[in-house]
């Protein structure tokens, strides 16, 4: 999941292309003690017509959105930022590649307040594989339900991808692993099925497909309205305001999680318990395959989609 940082050397910073090595914060940073910090993770291919950063416009919709909450004013427009990400990746000669931008409250005073504190913004850039590993895109994970409740949309806004909010998705992922799990899977505090703790997730049942609704306190994920849109192109019954009760996930034909790290990723098990036939199923293969067709541009679909660099 990690990654080697000799693979770059530069990161956007503020304006300016600085090494790697010099992108630093102040230890009193607002964000370092408060969490507030917003970011996105987004990913380009490299596609048969060159690389291409896929649905980049979408990322930047929500990277603005989740500032509003916290009173974030990005000090930056759209096409500062988009010309920044691109002429990183050409530094880097990064044709395939994570990108993560990020804005967050800086050192100013160290109050709960950040009303006096600089927003700062970066964008970094680094090489990533499958992020479950590439053998789980075949042979799918085993997860466990976490004893940890995702928050809900009343208490903290689960619409706003904020960086001190992942401390729950740490919580959940780390125990799971603890338990010899690859992920988890985090229910919401009625007890129905939220999430992974960075995927969104889907259930086949009879040919039809569900996956959690907005409602269920879930990220509105970019990757998850991508599959949907997929899905119903082929003539599937897509039930995405769905609720889902914890004990659906073993009677389940077929489980996959979507996210832009995970992409589509099949579900094996889930607390021991065999999913389906135990592998990889018919539809969560179809959906996976057109998935990376689409963005591998194997395929002349959703050219709006694409940025290329």
């Amino acid at each position: 999941m990690g990654f080697d940082e000799m693979d770059v050397d530069t990161i956007w910073q503020d304006g300016d292309f600085v090494d790697w090595d010099d992108a630093t914060v102040h230890v009193l940073t607002h964000a370092l003690h408060y969490g507030t910090g917003i970011f996105e993770g987004v990913r380009c291919y490299d596609t048969e017509n060159g690389p291409a950063i896929f649905r980049w416009d979408e990322h930047l919709d929500r990277f603005y959105q989740s500032a509003k909450p916290y009173d974030m004013e990005i000090p930056f427009s759209r096409e500062e930022l988009t010309e920044a990400t691109l002429e990183l990746l050409r530094r880097e000669e990064l044709r395939s590649c994570y990108i993560r931008p990020v804005a967050f409250y800086g050192y100013g005073s160290l109050g709960v307040s950040p009303q006096d504190n600089p927003v700062k913004t970066a964008i970094a850039a680094w090489p990533w594989g499958a992020y479950l590993g590439e053998e789980a895109l075949e042979r799918g994970v085993e997860v466990m339900i976490s004893s940890w409740r995702k928050y809900a949309s009343s208490q903290i806004p689960t619409n706003a991808k904020t960086t001190g909010l992942y401390v729950n998705s740490l919580l959940a992922g780390e125990e799971a692993r603890r338990n010899g799990y690859t992920e988890a899977i985090v229910l919401n505090k009625e007890g129905q099925v939220a999430e992974g703790p960075g995927e969104n997730l889907f259930l086949v049942r009879d040919g039809e497909i569900y996956t959690p609704g907005l409602s269920q306190s879930i990220l509105d994920g970019i990757t998850r309205n991508t599959v949907i849109e997929l899905a119903r192109e082929r003539d599937y019954t897509v039930h995405d305001q769905a609720t889902i009760s914890r004990g659906e996930l073993n009677t389940a034909d077929e489980l996959f999680f979507t996210g832009t790290a995970a992409e589509v990723t099949p579900i094996r098990k889930v607390d021991n318990v065999t999913i389906g036939s135990g592998s990889r199923g018919p539809v969560t293969e179809e959906l996976q395959q057109a998935f990376f067709d689409l963005v591998e541009r194997r395929t002349d679909a959703h050219e709006e989609w694409f940025t290329y660099v």
